[in-house]
C-alpha cells in the first residue's frame, strides 16, 4: 500500500511537467513530420498530400545544398577548435592555478556562454571590420594588409566558427573542470610514483578518465553548432545589410523558405533532414566512444 501511495505521488509529480515536454517538445516533432509530406504554405487552403516530393526537391535546390555545406562545415569546424581547447584550458586551471584564482578564471571564460548573442555577435562583427576593425589594425603592424574578413567565402565562414566557439568554450571548460574533480588523486600519485610525467598523467589517466565528459560536451557542442542562426544572421550580414546572406546556414534557409517564401511543407523537410543528420552523427560519437573505451 505504502509503495502504491508512493508510485502514485511520483507519477501525480511528474504528471505535469511530462505534459509540458510532450507537449513543447515531442507534438512538434511528429507535426513537422506530417507537414514535410505535403505541400503547406501559409495562403493557400488547399494544401495537397504530396508525400516525400520535398525531400526529393531538396535533393536538387542549390540553396538548400549550400546552406547544409556551410552548416556542417561550422559544425564540425566548432567542435574541432572547442572541444580540444577546453579540454586543454580545463587541465590548465586544475593542474596550474590555485583554488582561489581558479573561480576567477571559471567565471571569466564562462560570461561568452550567458552574453546575449546580438551584442556579442556585434562586437565581433566590429573586431572583422575591414576598415575599424581591430583585427586589421593588429595585422597591419606585421605589414599584412586589411582584409574584409565577413565579405570573403571562405574567411567569412571562419568568422562564425571563432565566434561561436567564443561562446560555447567556457560552458564546455566548466563541465570538464567537473569531470577532472571526480578523478581520483590516487591515480595521479600513483602514476608520479612511476615517474610519470604532467604530460602522460594527462594522456594516460585524465583523457581516458574523461571520456563520458567528452561524450557530452561533443554532443551538446554539435547539437548547438547545427542549430546556429544569430551567429550567421548578424555577422554575415551582406554589403546592403540583409541579414545572413554572406553564409547561408540551414536554420536562415528555413524560416525564409516558411516565413518569405510561404513554404512551410518544404522548410519542414529541410527540419526533417537537420533533425536526421544530428540523430546520426550523435549515434555516430556514442559508438566512437564505446569503441575506445572497448579497444582500452
Amino acid at each position: 500500500m505504502k509503495k502504491r501511495r508512493q508510485l502514485g505521488f511520483v507519477i501525480s509529480a511528474l504528471a505535469v511537467p511530462l505534459t509540458l515536454f510532450v507537449l513543447v517538445r515531442v507534438v512538434p516533432i511528429f507535426e513537422t513530420l506530417r507537414l514535410s509530406l505535403f505541400k503547406w504554405d501559409i495562403i493557400s487552403k488547399n494544401k495537397p498530400f504530396i508525400g516525400l516530393a520535398n525531400f526529393q526537391e531538396l535533393a536538387s535546390d542549390p540553396l538548400f545544398l549550400e546552406a547544409l555545406r556551410n552548416t556542417t562545415i561550422i559544425a564540425f569546424g566548432v567542435l574541432a577548435l572547442t572541444i580540444p581547447l577546453a579540454l586543454g584550458l580545463a587541465a590548465l586551471i586544475q593542474h596550474r592555478f590555485g583554488s582561489a584564482l581558479s573561480g576567477f578564471y571559471e567565471t571569466s571564460l564562462f560570461i561568452p556562454h550567458i552574453v546575449s548573442l546580438v551584442p556579442a555577435a556585434m562586437a565581433w562583427k566590429w573586431v572583422f571590420d575591414a576598415q575599424l576593425g581591430p583585427l586589421n589594425a593588429f595585422l597591419g603592424i606585421f605589414g599584412i594588409p586589411a582584409q574584409a574578413w565577413l565579405f570573403h567565402p571562405v574567411w567569412s565562414i571562419v568568422c562564425i566558427i571563432v565566434l561561436c566557439s567564443w561562446q560555447a568554450l567556457g560552458y564546455a571548460v566548466l563541465i570538464f573542470l567537473i569531470g577532472l574533480r571526480n578523478i581520483s588523486t590516487s591515480l595521479y600519485e600513483a602514476a608520479r610514483l612511476d615517474g610519470a610525467t604532467a604530460w602522460e598523467c594527462f594522456r594516460y589517466i585524465s583523457v581516458p578518465q574523461l571520456r563520458p565528459v567528452t561524450l557530452y560536451v561533443s554532443v551538446v557542442t554539435m547539437i548547438a553548432a547545427f542549430n546556429i542562426y544569430g551567429q550567421a544572421f548578424v555577422l554575415a550580414s551582406d554589403s546592403q545589410g540583409a541579414p545572413g546572406k554572406l553564409v547561408r546556414v540551414l536554420v536562415l534557409d528555413m524560416l525564409e523558405n516558411s516565413f518569405r517564401n510561404y513554404r512551410v511543407g518544404y522548410a519542414a523537410a529541410e527540419a526533417v533532414v537537420l533533425l536526421a543528420i544530428v540523430l546520426a552523427l550523435t549515434a555516430g560519437q556514442f559508438v566512437f566512444f564505446r569503441d575506445k573505451a572497448a579497444r582500452r
